[in-house]
């Protein structure tokens, strides 16, 4: 399983399959390969939700934002 924290605090997210891990190297920004994070804001979210994203995977990151403009996220293999 795939695990996501937030980059700034370390805070444990959730837990994302590996479908949800390369639907977000799909979409995001990567500035190398062996680049593990992620900016995500509200207006990524709504684009991912427009896009058919998984519905769990858009819950669990609306629910890391928390109110917040945006923040990063890093995953990792468990």
């Amino acid at each position: 399983m795939i695990q996501l924290h937030d980059k700034d605090t370390g805070t444990w997210i959730g837990t994302i399959t590996e479908d949800n891990l390369q639907y977000l190297i799909d979409q995001l920004e990567e500035e190398s390969r062996e680049d593990k994070d992620y900016y995500i804001n509200k207006t990524t979210l709504d684009i991912f939700e427009e896009r058919g994203a998984d519905k769990a995977l858009i819950a669990l990151l609306r629910g890391a934002l928390s109110g917040r403009t945006g923040m990063e996220i890093r995953w990792s293999k468990s």
